[in-house]
């Protein structure tokens, strides 16, 4: 009966007043089990009357009726109709403690541990209080202690085990759920990240390319009238541009390709610090002199920091053609055992004698928020500022080997 009780789901109480067809049929099985406990006497000992004895068990095995709406009631109901079986003289018997036991078990399923512990020990108390003083006198001391206490522990325990296992599951349950829900997150998670990868690379690749093929179009212009074979140079150079771009695009798009497909080769090497001189000489014919100074013992670095140092002073040299009235850059990389500092300035105003005024804002565009988005994706510090002699001027510290995406993220957070 008990075992059945514990496939009852505990946590859907019914409204009062409306026991259900179960609760009937367990109330009805516990009356026909608890009844020949009605009859059970001590040998020798005195009859009873049937009467008095099926009052109380109808009345204990009604009470089960509201076992799940109202435990504590039907415990309290089914105590008082024992202690008054034991009052009158009859042997607490395991099936005359039928009802009580099922409520206890419904109790101990619907509550916590301590409620159920204390109606059970109160429970036994007054059971075998009123056995002792007004029980069969011919009843073994043990029946009266011991009995009783066993047959009602039992089924608190077992209600308690019920529960206990019940919440464990559901917390495993829970915590499955909420890892495939952080799955599912990460998932997206990387996507964006993705996304904004690809969005930074095609933005450096395209607008570094489109800058200078631009500014040597506008130089070819300009000489073509008065000097033709120097505009011939120029769109020698052109044409150079802008296949580079289109080899760079290749780069981009064949990484995309080559994460899905691993078979397909991706046709080009990825940049790095190695191709920095061609990326300064790039600027010549944009009007721009770039000098590359290292300090330090140059040091191997990751692919991820060598792409993201190449990417960073790639959109810095660009930002300066654009937007500063500079006719030098600098880009130093200095080299240390944790890392490397890449540093691109420019010389200031002044120096181009009609042009705007000198040095990109930061906030104006989104040049600089790749930039440190770059940064602080393998793990670096960014910073971009107006140089007190003049210019401007981007700062990158980048470790040499890129750290894990849970590293970074804190970095990021602790804003360095």
């Amino acid at each position: 009966m008990i075992s059945s009780l514990q496939r009852q789901p505990p946590s859907r109480p019914r409204p009062v007043g409306r026991p259900g067809p179960v609760d009937a049929a367990v109330a009805a099985a516990v009356f026909a089990c608890s009844f020949p406990g009605i009859v059970v006497t001590l040998p020798g000992g005195p009859e009873l009357p049937w009467g008095p004895g099926t009052a109380l068990t109808g009345v204990s095995c009604v009470a089960l009726l509201w076992h799940r709406c109202h435990p504590r009631a039907t415990v309290v109901m089914t105590v008082l109709c024992a202690t008054a079986m034991a009052g009158i003289g009859h042997v607490l018997s395991v099936l005359l403690l039928g009802p009580l036991m099922v409520a206890l078990h419904s109790l101990a399923l619907r509550t916590d541990r301590k409620t159920a512990n204390s109606f059970t020990f109160g429970g036994i108390a007054l059971l075998v209080s009123t056995a002792l003083i007004v029980g069969p006198a011919g009843e073994p001391l043990i029946l009266k202690l011991v009995g009783p206490a066993a047959w009602l522990v039992l089924p608190t325990s077992l209600g308690t085990a019920t529960r206990l296992r019940g919440a464990y599951l559901e917390a495993v349950q829970a915590r499955a759920e909420h890892a495939e829900r952080t799955r599912e997150e990460e998932a997206r998670r990387r996507v964006a990240e993705e996304r904004m990868r690809i969005a930074r690379d095609l933005h450096d690749v395209v607008a570094h390319h489109l800058v200078l093929a631009k500014l040597q179009a506008g130089a070819v212009a300009r000489q073509l009238p008065a000097r033709p074979d120097e505009a011939a140079r120029i769109v020698t150079d052109l044409t150079g541009t802008t296949a580079s771009a289109l080899r760079e695009l290749k780069a981009t798009v064949g990484l995309l390709r080559h994460s899905d497909h691993p078979d397909l080769p991706t046709g080009t090497t990825t940049p790095g610090l190695a191709q920095l001189p061609e990326l300064a000489a790039s600027f010549q014919h944009a009007g721009l002199a770039v000098a590359v100074t290292v300090v330090g013992e140059p040091r191997p670095l990751s692919a991820g920091v060598d792409l993201t140092a190449y990417r960073i002073a790639q959109e810095a040299l660009t930002n300066v053609t654009k937007h500063a009235a500079a006719r030098s850059a600098e880009v130093r990389l200095t080299y240390s055992a944790t890392g490397v500092v890449l540093a691109v300035t420019d010389e200031g105003p002044g120096k181009r004698p009609a042009g705007p005024s000198s040095s990109p804002r930061p906030s104006g565009g989104y040049g600089l928020i790749g930039m440190r988005e770059r940064a602080h994706s393998v793990g670096g510090r960014f910073r971009a500022e107006h140089r007190g002699q003049g210019g401007f001027g981007v700062v990158t510290e980048l470790p040499l080997q890129a750290e894990q995406p849970e590293q970074a993220e804190q970095a990021k957070q602790a804003g360095l």
